[in-house]
């Protein structure tokens, strides 16, 4: 079974290169550089978590939210996917919508929650536009670290080379069973 999941990847990897080929190809007949374009989402969100973050306690995270679209408005919605681990008080909304001023490129917002238990946490936070042309939506998941750190542990497996554009590749023998 193992060799049939190797013949697969190479069979992929045969084509991503068969197709890496042509477009290069293409590229060089058309004499213009190939463009890759990337989305990206009109609002920026940055943070801070205010404090230090303590079992069954209040916390404050500042959110910096920027705007490239003006004064549109936006929607900011808050989000914890393990009621267990972290929740949000009663008090605190669970979205809200931002209308940036014409003067100030940045709307600040906090948002409170409560870690439930000790370990890294994540406040997922989306900020959404509606545009002419659809919604585009930034999401990010903010960590909280409630209590100490260990040391991670770094496990060994396979070992690690570079390739000719300088990116650390990590090559793991396949287990023959």
């Amino acid at each position: 079974m193992n060799r049939a999941i190797l013949s697969v990847v190479a069979a992929l990897a045969l084509v991503a290169t068969n197709s890496e080929l042509r477009a290069e190809t293409d590229e060089k007949a058309n004499d213009t550089p190939a463009r890759t374009s990337k989305v990206q989402s009109p609002v920026q969100v940055d943070y801070r978590v205010i404090g230090t973050p303590i079992v069954g306690q209040p916390l404050a995270v500042e959110l910096q939210l920027r705007s490239t679209l003006g004064t549109e408005p936006y929607r900011v919605s808050y989000r914890v996917n393990d009621q267990t681990a972290m929740q949000l008080p009663e008090s605190q909304a669970a979205h809200v919508s931002v209308t940036p001023s014409a003067r100030d490129e940045l709307s600040i917002q906090q948002v409170t929650v409560i870690p439930m238990r000790e370990g890294r946490l994540y406040l997922n936070v989306a900020a959404e536009v509606e545009t002419e042309t659809g919604s585009m939506q930034t999401v990010i998941a903010i960590p909280i670290q409630v209590g100490a750190t260990g040391p991670r542990e770094i496990l060994d497996n396979g070992s690690v080379t570079t390739d000719a554009d300088g990116n650390l590749l990590r090559s793991v023998p396949a287990k023959e069973e």
